[in-house]
């Protein structure tokens, strides 16, 4: 099985740490954010790495040269961040055929990835409950089929899920930038065909300097 970390974000919110590092390579503790997800994704048996770039990424590919999976990443150049489904889409050659893992590069987590189904029609996700930072949540649970609610949902997409790329041929032609949940899994949403499952695990978006420190202090706690 594959995996696709999505790494070409500008990581604004986090500056001025990011003005001279992308914030995949951003540390929580002694390894990078992207070391961290390649290093837990290996753990499940992945091998086979694709990792889309944009700002700063030659940084991340210098950062990734000395790792021992690095013969096994396709890097996958953006000349503008494309969004998270144009990424997608743009990746597709490398993708295959199969359902792939795909995972945000700046998450921290300790999500059992081993929980994920092996095969699906669309999409699986894996949501979380609501952080302080989304309240009203992403989606709801009836059964294992996802609902949105129109006010407030039980839980936040964690930004982990496992998806089967034939449900972005139909975007081929559509102009970059264009971002995974609106344009992709919403309308999927609708008709049914996405499922999920929760998990109550730690898990953190380093999204602001100040998540980046919660990280660190979790992180520390454990230790």
């Amino acid at each position: 099985m594959k995996a696709m970390i999505l790494a070409a974000g500008e990581g604004k919110r986090l500056q001025p740490l990011t003005l001279k590092t992308p914030k995949p390579l951003l540390k929580v503790g002694p390894s990078s954010l992207i070391e961290d997800q390649i290093n837990r994704l290996s753990k499940l048996g992945i091998n086979e790495f694709v990792i889309n770039i944009s700002y700063l990424g030659e940084q991340i590919k210098q950062s990734l040269k000395n790792h021992s999976y690095f013969q096994n990443i396709s890097f996958i150049e953006e000349p503008f961040p494309y969004g998270t489904g144009g990424a997608l889409v743009n990746a597709m050659d490398h993708l295959g055929e199969d359902p792939f893992i795909l995972c945000n590069a700046d998450i921290f987590s300790e999500i059992d990835l081993s929980r994920l189904p092996t095969s699906i029609e669309a999409a699986h996700l894996i949501g979380i409950s609501n952080p302080n930072h989304n309240q009203d949540g992403d989606f709801s649970l009836l059964g294992s089929s996802v609902i949105i609610n129109e006010r407030i949902n039980d839980l936040t997409w964690s930004g982990i899920s496992l998806v089967n790329p034939k449900i972005l041929k139909e975007y081929l032609n559509l102009d970059f930038p264009f971002d995974i949940w609106n344009t992709i899994m919403k309308p999927l949403i609708k008709e049914r065909k996405i499922t999920a499952h929760q998990d109550n695990s730690l898990w953190i978006d380093i999204g602001t300097i100040e998540r980046l420190e919660l990280a660190r202090a979790s992180l520390k706690e454990e230790n």
